[in-house]
C-alpha cells in the first residue's frame, strides 16, 4: 500500500493536510505541530484535556459546525478552522 492509501487529505485553517486514516481531529492536530483548538475568551490557547469530551476545551469548526475535536474522527474533505471563543 502506497501513503495515499492510508492517509486522507483535509485542511486546517485553510491549510491542506494529510493525516493518517483513524486519527481523532485532536490527534491529527497534535501531529500537524499544535494541538491549540481555540482561544478562550481571554486569549488564552485551549487544547485538548481530557480526551474524552467532557472538559469542552477541544472545541473546533468543522465544516461549519463546531464540535469536539477528541469525539470527532477525520474524514476526507472536513474544512477545520480554529477560532477565538465568541
Amino acid at each position: 500500500m502506497n501513503e495515499r492509501q492510508n492517509t486522507l487529505s483535509l485542511s486546517i485553517d485553510g491549510e491542506h493536510r494529510r493525516v493518517p486514516v483513524g486519527l481523532s481531529v485532536a490527534a491529527a492536530l497534535s501531529l500537524c505541530g499544535d494541538d491549540r483548538c481555540r482561544l478562550s475568551i481571554s486569549h488564552q490557547p485551549r487544547a485538548p484535556f481530557c480526551g474524552m469530551g467532557i472538559c469542552q476545551e477541544c472545541r473546533v469548526t468543522i465544516n461549519g459546525l463546531r464540535r469536539l475535536a477528541c469525539q470527532t474522527l477525520c474524514q476526507a474533505g472536513m474544512r477545520i478552522e480554529r477560532s477565538d471563543d465568541e
